[in-house]
């Protein structure tokens, strides 16, 4: 098996017809998608949409729900439920999972390992299911200001310390090269805690072919590691979503 290219629906086709968007991304040659909210979606829908056109769903979100609040952890807990449901009814294997946001008051340590304790009581739900939960930490300077969870190296040693292959890491190339950099380093020597990727054009977050990052190079150095999962598109498109993606398609094969 080789990489793979997603398309975020919710991204590339934000505010449009799911249905349509999927027929759209089907033509443009991609057989596999991802979105990120579920609750508000026609899930009958989104099912019907994937079967006729012959798409699967890479990922999808699970309810965004602080896990570094201690105090939220049974919500978190229920919203993970209900997101393994509709994974399952999806056929779906990953769920995204964003951290929430920095406590005032509370130190990082406190709120780390109300994070990797949290992370921990959702393996067995994880494991019983056969679903890998994605951590993901997003850049705090340009996107997500007061973000508990930037840096990709605490976010691998937060994935260690849970210690099931069920919790990795999401790494989003956008947001990592905003925060770091050292794309291509950082991803040869952590890939066996990496479970998903993003990817969109710095800056902007537009089209691949776009910005400063050598988007061929990167997805060379991704299938050079024998990864075999998904990159998911997950941008803003300055000009038509389907040439994007096929632009997409044209840098992950040279």
């Amino acid at each position: 098996m080789m990489m793979k290219l997603s398309v975020c629906v919710d991204a590339l086709f934000r505010n449009q017809d799911f249905t349509e968007s999927v027929r759209k991304i089907k033509a443009a040659g991609c057989d596999t998608i991802e979105f990120w909210t579920w609750w508000d979606k026609d899930l009958e829908a989104v099912g019907q949409a994937v079967s006729e056109n012959g798409v699967s769903v890479a990922a999808i979100c699970t309810r965004f729900i602080s896990l570094v609040d201690v105090s939220h952890r049974e919500a978190y807990m229920q919203g993970l439920r209900e997101s393994i449901a509709v994974a399952q009814r999806l056929n779906c294997h990953q769920l995204i999972s964003q951290v929430g946001q920095e406590l005032e008051g509370v130190s990082r340590e406190e709120q780390k390992q109300s994070l990797i304790e949290g992370l921990r009581n959702c393996v067995p739900m994880l494991e019983q299911a056969g679903i890998t939960l994605l951590v993901e930490p997003l850049n705090t300077r340009v996107d997500h200001k007061g973000y508990f969870l930037a840096s990709s190296s605490e976010a691998f040693d937060i994935i260690k310390q849970v210690g099931s292959p069920h919790v990795r890491v999401l790494y989003d190339i956008y947001h990592q090269q905003i925060t770091e950099g050292h794309i291509m380093a950082t991803i040869n020597n952590n890939i066996k805690w990496i479970g998903h990727f993003h990817a969109a054009g710095i800056p902007g977050r537009r089209e691949l072919i776009t910005g400063e990052l050598a988007y061929d190079r990167i997805f060379q150095a991704i299938k050079a590691t024998g990864y075999t999962g998904a990159v998911g598109l997950e941008y803003f498109p300055e000009n038509d979503a389907a040439e994007g993606i096929m632009q997409a398609f044209d840098l992950s094969t040279s």
